[in-house]
């Protein structure tokens, strides 16, 4: 063991609940340490949000000393301290029974041993243990040299630790990319050989992943990694597909890397635009063909993209918001403005992406357009869709259903009509017609234009 002094930058909001907890546990004879991630960070002096505790101090012992506990991993002896609106995990040191099922061991066995507890843990980075009180670092397994070197090492045996978890070898993809790491040689071997195991970790621990990543300053190397170890294939198996898959001349890389670079050149705090560029081009790979040319051609691969991407989104249990948003990114990310394009042609495309969307979309735009290669920013005549939308919106002229001077309450009274598919026939007639012409939009001027359309029998019945 290697014992390090260094006092650790603990935030100052958290500062006063980590030196009672300390307290409690020491003053009551009990060991406790802060563990994992939080010490790793703090060392590389990064924002730090959550922290997690051990101590030899089993789970009723712990609940004994602190007011407000809860039971959060009983079993695994993990219990959460609740202070104000703040919570902290704590977990009695312990070593590990058989792992069945790829992501949790059958049965824990409680132990007194500091050095037990961080010798079953995942990698090297995150086995370091921090004393507040004496303000040292306790390292078991190398892993401060490892943090020097940029490394993402397993602890013990690398099959061992791999075969254990089936989500470890995401989330050694992921430091990769958070800590702009390498994955050790014999780690990486490991991860390729246990890919069994990670077949077995549910898809919604899978997404978290995959979202948490999207949080990395270059998403594009964990998963790169991801590709190299045979996860990519068994996580997003479409996207795997698009590897070596070339493009026609107007772009520098293939399709799988152009997905990548556009997703490193979204937003870091729009988890969602990022993955919505990662998947915007996944529909190339059906829609390839040959032009007369001789070059490629993806027609209509938005639209294909559109269903794979809510397909993949599906299987991976995301939200129905969350599914609409990039879905909707997805397949309105290949509009061509020009100069032609009428007013009411404008205010159709906000219609068509949505007015709270249009800002998303022009921020995939930009990094679909980065992730090409050989441009940046965005495009002359998307700066000038930009203007005219803005230039539109502060009209406020009517772009939904919602926003006629007249609703199908109102056409029910004046034309003595009944609730159905005519009432709305007549406002998406309407409001077409309102599109391109914004001061028709007065009740008497649309009731005029509704009784037109009525008695002209494009709208005949009712039914």
């Amino acid at each position: 063991m290697t014992t390090i002094k260094r006092k650790l930058p603990i935030p100052p909001q958290h500062e006063r609940h980590i030196a009672k907890i300390f307290k409690t546990l020491n003053n009551a004879g009990f060991e406790c340490f802060i563990i994992g991630g939080s010490v790793r960070d703090m060392l590389l002096e990064l924002p730090v949000y959550d922290f997690d505790f051990t101590t030899n101090a089993r789970p009723d012992q712990v609940s004994a000393l602190f007011r407000h506990t809860v039971p959060t991993g009983i079993k695994h002896g993990t219990l959460t301290l609740l202070f104000d609106r703040s919570s902290y995990e704590i977990t009695t040191y312990r070593s590990d029974g058989d792992y069945e099922d790829g992501r949790r061991p059958e049965e824990v066995f409680f132990s007194d041993s500091l050095e037990e507890d961080i010798m079953r843990r995942d990698f090297t980075i995150n086995g370091l243990a921090y004393h507040y009180n004496t303000l040292e670092v306790l390292d078991y397994c190398g892993g401060m040299g490892d943090l020097a070197d940029g490394i993402i090492k397993a602890i013990g045996s690398p099959e061992e630790r791999l075969s254990e978890d089936g989500l470890r070898g995401y989330r050694a993809c992921r430091f990769a990319a958070k800590l702009h790491f390498q994955i050790d040689r014999a780690t990486l071997k490991a991860v390729k050989s246990t890919l069994d195991v990670a077949a077995k970790v549910s898809v919604e621990r899978v997404r978290d992943e995959i979202m948490k990543l999207m949080a990395a300053d270059k998403p594009s190397v964990g998963i790169e990694y991801l590709r190299m170890t045979g996860l990519l294939a068994l996580c997003l198996p479409e996207l795997a597909e698009t590897y070596g898959v070339k493009q026609n001349k107007y772009h520098k890389y293939d399709v799988y890397y152009h997905n990548l670079y556009s997703c490193d050149a979204a937003p870091q705090t729009r988890p969602l635009i990022r993955l919505a560029a990662l998947l915007h081009d996944i529909g190339k790979l059906p829609c390839r063909a040959t032009g007369a040319d001789g070059d490629y051609t993806f027609y209509n691969h938005e639209i294909v993209g559109f269903r794979m991407t809510s397909k993949i989104m599906k299987r991976m249990k995301f939200s129905n918001d969350e599914l609409q948003e990039v879905g909707n990114l997805v397949i309105n990310h290949m509009f061509h403005y020009t100069d032609e394009w009428t007013d009411g042609a404008v205010r159709r495309f906000i219609r068509k992406v949505g007015i709270d969307n249009i800002g998303d979309l022009l921020l995939l735009r930009e990094a679909d357009r980065v992730g090409n290669g050989s441009r940046s920013g965005l495009a002359e005549p998307v700066y000038k869709l930009r203007r005219r939308i803005d230039e539109i919106i502060e009209k406020e002229n009517a772009m939904s259903i919602k926003d006629l001077t007249i609703n199908g309450t109102i056409l029910i009274e004046r034309f003595n009509l009944t609730q159905g598919p005519l009432i709305g026939k007549i406002l998406n007639h309407l409001l077409e017609l309102v599109l391109d012409d914004p001061a028709l939009n007065e009740s008497e001027t649309l009731i005029k234009l509704s009784e037109a359309f009525i008695q002209s029998g494009a709208a005949p019945n009712n039914e």
